[in-house]
């Protein structure tokens, strides 16, 4: 049913589909007494997700690695919205340091934080290996939201307790999750050059989102917690991100044409999780076209979440 709406733009069950934009999907909704954490808003549907959340009144704090793109972000919302809440701080998601330096800043600011989107990636780039050792693709697009997600966890759960309103946690995943290698996750091979695949180590680490996802939502509700977690396919959206595979990019828009988003357009699922009062107390999901989808089979894996867990918290640690 997925590939079909995203094609004809027909609605789901929760009244949108892929035609559906951002304002679209967040129209009338109050988000004025929400913090939002938005990593990689300063281009693509990070920037789109930061104005149409500062649209409907959210203080939005964008975390990026160039700050100039950020600023310009920043000054472009405030030229439409002048009561927009806006504020930047760097932050590299494949540097482990980077992202603790990020999260001690934040601290620091002594906010609230309802709502976190861990929107920052890197698409089918050349093998290369992070600051930390780490293969780039799953440095950045998994492992470093996984701690940045730890690091912040206590601060949503208690901004949910003292204000009774649902923390929720926003992973953006892809389609392409159905593509990563054959074990799903190279635990022992995981930063092997020889072994190593683009478009399979891209596929590994939105396979990595949605397990993280599932696990930490299964944990959340274990605990009591007033907080979600769920991943979200954007769709193919007309961003930079495939830049490091030109050729391979031009082939797939080519035969995949009438499944291309806009950037509004592909903000919309990350907006209509993130905030819209449908999905209250909904977790361990995954969305696309801003309707709930079944995954793969090995993304509903709870025993490979719950080893993906165990392997990030060590790398993680040790680093």
């Amino acid at each position: 049913m997925g590939y079909f709406r995203e094609a004809t733009g027909i609605k789901g069950p929760s009244g949108f589909g892929s035609g559906a934009t951002a304002e679209q999907v967040t129209q009338s909704i109050d988000a004025s007494r929400l913090t939002v954490i938005i990593t990689g808003g300063s281009s693509g549907i990070g920037a789109e997700t930061a104005r149409v959340l500062a649209l409907r009144g959210a203080h939005v704090i964008i975390g990026a690695r160039n700050l100039e793109a950020a600023n310009n972000v920043k000054q472009s919302i405030l030229q439409g919205i002048p009561s927009a809440r806006i504020d930047i701080i760097q932050i590299d998601v494949s540097s482990l340091r980077s992202v603790r330096a990020f999260a001690d800043k934040f601290l620091a600011m002594d906010l609230p934080l309802n709502v976190l989107i861990n929107n920052a990636g890197i698409m089918y780039c050349p093998f290369q290996l992070s600051e930390d050792g780490v293969e780039m693709q799953f440095a950045t697009n998994h492992l470093g939201h996984f701690l940045l997600t730890n690091l912040l966890l206590e601060k949503m759960k208690t901004t949910a307790a003292k204000t009774g309103i649902e923390g929720r946690i926003v992973n953006l995943s892809s389609v392409a999750h159905i593509g990563p290698y054959s074990e799903g996750i190279k635990f022992d091979k995981l930063n092997d050059k020889k072994a190593y695949n683009d478009k399979s180590a891209y596929g590994q680490s939105k396979l990595a989102n949605i397990l993280h996802s599932n696990e930490l939502a299964r944990r959340l509700k274990a605990e009591g917690a007033n907080v979600t977690a769920n991943s979200v396919h954007p769709g193919l959206v007309r961003t930079n991100l495939g830049k490091h595979s030109p050729i391979f990019m031009t082939v797939l828009k080519t035969v995949t044409c009438v499944l291309w988003k806009s950037i509004p357009q592909g903000a919309a699922t990350s907006c209509y999780v993130a905030v819209h009062p449908n999905l209250k107390g909904v977790s361990g999901k995954y969305f696309a076209d801003s309707n709930e989808e079944k995954p793969s089979d090995m993304a509903r894996d709870a025993a490979l979440a719950t080893k993906l867990w165990d392997f990030s918290e060590q790398l993680v640690n040790s680093k």
